[in-house]
């Protein structure tokens, strides 16, 4: 008789019992920190004869095996548990969380929520993307009316539309992708699990950069009409064309980074604003960068730290080198101009020009045309604030870096004896 036969009731670190036509093999895994409950690794056999209690007596000493090599999950918390110990430790970005916050509560908990952390695996995370990739909430494929209003309603007055399926966006897939991958990262660091699924799941691909910048002859148009709208705003806008600094970089900018007699802007923060507060950030990079100014950017900025002191002077307020180089709206001299009022008045003034384009195209313009000119790729990356040591810039750049070898080989070969003579 088997040790499975003599102690099929017995407890301690694990026991048979017969189930039906079947035996069921627990092991005692120990006990849940979270929840404080009794864990065991359970398995069955198919068959009640000797030869399935043999089976059985190999299948307990295979997972009593796992339990002493702390294989075995130490957990078995939901999915949604562990999102929320995720949230509460991990240090983000308020801006970050916010969009994360969007994202879990719209997608990931109602897919994956009530799954169990330790039986979670790639194939539900695959299973999702593709759902996610066809229809973005989910829908089961048969018809049915989004309704607009709550409760009973007239659809037609509240506008209510058969639903139409669509697919969501590669990026806010891989988005949700990084949301999972970093909860599961940290429930292998609490030793709940023993590996993260997502790190083999199958995640959609990054679609390719397509930076579509001014040509040169709207960007002449797009920085005179900003002149002509306001001094303070052209010179805004001189500046991230020249610069290619981004709108959270040139919000936060104050005169005490700007070295206007060696022609430098210090760019050490960002300004974000969430819910109508605003706040100062590091940099996307969390790096420091200096950027050269030209000449003629350098003279815009003394006229215009001229004006700010005059507009400070007339309002009665101090002024400081601490101060924004571009102030608040509605005479806020304590706040810098809104990351979101700049895109959104922007936007506005390239529509009436009849520009379809955004302000952070003017980013793309910068590196364009600096590429184009000839400057060497780390340069290009340095003003811009890419990591990587340029590999950012060539991935979203490439087709202009190709531009400029091209040039460079046309010098070179203008340089080489003429053999045809």
């Amino acid at each position: 008789m088997t040790r499975a036969e003599e102690g099929s009731d017995r407890r301690g670190r694990g026991n048979i019992r017969r189930r039906g036509g079947s035996l069921q093999v627990r092991v005692y895994s120990g006990v849940d920190p979270v929840t404080g409950k009794e864990i065991y690794l359970s398995e069955t056999v198919k068959g009640t004869d000797r030869a399935a209690y043999r089976r059985a007596d190999k299948v307990m000493t295979k997972l009593q095996s796992q339990v002493d090599r702390q294989r075995s999950p130490s957990t078995s918390v939901s999915f949604s548990y562990a999102i929320d110990e995720w949230l509460r430790t991990a240090d983000i970005e308020p801006t970050t969380r916010h969009g994360y916050v969007g994202h879990i509560d719209r997608t990931i908990r109602p897919a994956l929520g009530d799954v169990s952390v330790s039986k979670l695996s790639a194939r539900n995370l695959e299973t999702l993307y593709g759902e996610l990739r066809r229809c973005r909430i989910r829908c089961d494929g048969l018809p049915f009316i989004e309704h607009k209003g709550e409760g009973e309603h007239d659809c037609e007055e509240a506008g209510c539309k058969p639903h139409e399926c669509k697919a969501m966006a590669q990026s806010t897939v891989r988005q949700i992708h990084s949301i999972i991958s970093g909860v599961l990262n940290a429930a292998v660091r609490w030793d709940w699990i023993s590996s993260n699924p997502a790190k083999v799941a199958q995640r959609p691909r990054q679609a390719a950069p397509q930076p579509d910048p001014p040509s040169p002859a709207q960007a002449a148009k797009l920085v005179e009409k900003a002149f002509e709208l306001d001094e303070a705003w052209g010179t805004l806008v001189w500046l991230v064309m020249t610069t290619g600094m981004r709108r959270g970089e040139v919000c936060a900018l104050r005169w005490s980074r700007v070295d206007l007699d060696e022609g430098i802007v210090e760019v050490r923060s960002s300004y974000t604003t969430l819910r109508g507060v605003g706040r100062e950030k590091d940099t996307k990079t969390h790096q420091m960068r200096r950027i050269a100014l030209d000449t003629e950017t350098t003279v815009l900025l003394r006229e215009h730290k001229k004006r700010c002191q005059k507009m400070y002077a007339a309002l009665g307020a101090t002024w400081n080198e601490d101060s924004y180089v571009f102030v608040g709206m509605r005479g806020d001299l304590d706040r810098p101009y809104p990351p979101d009022a700049v895109s959104n008045r922007y936007k506005k003034m390239a529509t009436r020009l009849g520009i379809k384009t955004h302000l952070h195209a003017l980013r793309h313009y910068s590196a364009t045309e600096l590429l184009t000119a000839g400057i060497d790729l780390r340069t290009v990356a340095g003003r811009l604030g890419h990591g990587g040591g340029g590999a950012t810039t060539l991935r979203v750049y490439a087709a202009w870096v190709a531009a400029a070898d091209r040039k460079a080989a046309e010098i070179l070969g203008s340089r080489m004896p003429n053999r045809r003579l």
